[in-house]
């Protein structure tokens, strides 16, 4: 039982799975939110990470729910970063994690139970580190293995954090190099080493705790979290978000040491190419840039890093708290101004 690989009973992983963004738009275009409800601070209008409602003055409740097939070969490690990744858009929020719950999709006949009890163990694992419990959730029989979470958490409503509320002049910084989906497209070719395997699951199983203290931080305007759609589909939904134009310096884009080499090979999922056809029309590089560089930041990431947009005078501030809590790849990648939705990379 050992022998069967769970990235070969998917025909996707991970963040990759996710529906590209020009269709998702397209099936959502009628969809939007049509009756009020003025306790519902964020919904579906602003593409955000997750849902918000206040309960009162002081609190407002998050909800959330993310699941997808293997990204990794390992039960535990699956359940791991399918668990992390759905924190983070608590996270993403600039709220705390409460509890949540299990989505579980696994072909019974096909895996064995111990596998299944260990992918599980990998999610109660990570949820034990965000200090919540898992309490509850549902499962069914599927052709592909699925694991996820519906998380749950709080945040006052005076410090939600969404990707609609970028300033003019603010700037941008990523907490994780980018290089997930290159990774994981290397493992399933079977020519990842050790080393990179590590890098791949040091990265997609980092909590993204850090967002609730930014969220704290003054002069932090905007955070989302950059996943399926990558680097330049979640700035591009900032920028449409708060009417703001981007512009990228490629050189500052911080890119997972142990990716970098197979990104100039041109491993990456199809989900590459899917981001960059979805929106492309809205991204503007310089000349002489490289095709897998331009590729690198299409590049899904599960459970990827945050993306914070914050004045000038706090970037320092939210840097240093990025780097407090471990995350040694942040770094200040761009600027946002005004102008048309757009993002410029040079």
């Amino acid at each position: 039982m050992a022998e069967i690989r769970l990235t070969q009973l998917s025909h996707g992983g991970g963040c990759g799975c996710k529906i590209a963004p020009a269709v998702l738009e397209s099936i959502l275009s009628t969809a939007r939110e049509k009756m009020v409800f003025p306790q519902l601070l964020v919904g579906t209008e602003t593409s955000d990470d997750a849902a918000v409602y206040r309960l009162n003055d002081e609190q407002a409740i998050v909800a959330t729910t993310d699941f997808f097939m293997p990204i990794v070969d390992d039960a535990f490690d699956f359940g791991r970063i399918a668990a992390t990744n759905a924190l983070s858009d608590i996270y993403a929020m600039g709220a705390t994690p409460i509890m949540a719950l299990a989505i579980v999709g696994m072909p019974v006949n096909v895996l064995p139970v111990e596998t299944i009890r260990a992918i599980l163990d990998g999610g109660q694992a990570v949820c034990a580190a965000a200090g919540i419990p898992i309490a509850g959730g549902h499962s069914i029989d599927s052709p592909e293995p699925i694991y996820g979470l519906v998380a749950l958490g709080v945040v006052h409503p005076d410090q939600l954090k969404r990707n609609c509320d970028a300033q003019d002049g603010d700037v941008l910084i990523i907490g994780k190099g980018l290089g997930v989906g290159v990774l994981a497209q290397a493992m399933k070719k079977g020519v990842l080493d050790d080393s990179g395997y590590q890098a791949l699951i040091a990265s997609t199983t980092q909590l993204n705790k850090v967002g609730a203290t930014l969220a704290g931080m003054p002069g932090v305007h905007a955070l989302t979290d950059v996943t399926g759609f990558g680097l330049l589909g979640h700035l591009l939904e900032i920028c449409k978000g708060s009417g703001l134009q981007a512009r990228v310096t490629m050189a500052q884009v911080p890119v997972i040491k142990e990716a970098e080499n197979f990104a100039r090979q041109g491993y990456g999922p199809g989900a590459i190419e899917r981001n960059q056809a979805s929106f492309g029309q809205y991204v503007h590089f310089a000349a002489g840039i490289p095709d897998w560089q331009q590729r690198l930041l299409a590049d899904p990431q599960t459970s990827g890093g945050l993306l914070v947009a914050v004045a000038p005078e706090q970037a320092d501030a939210v840097l240093a708290a990025f780097h407090a809590a471990g995350f040694a790849y942040a770094r200040a990648i761009g600027h946002l101004g005004a102008g048309d939705a757009q993002i410029l990379v040079d």
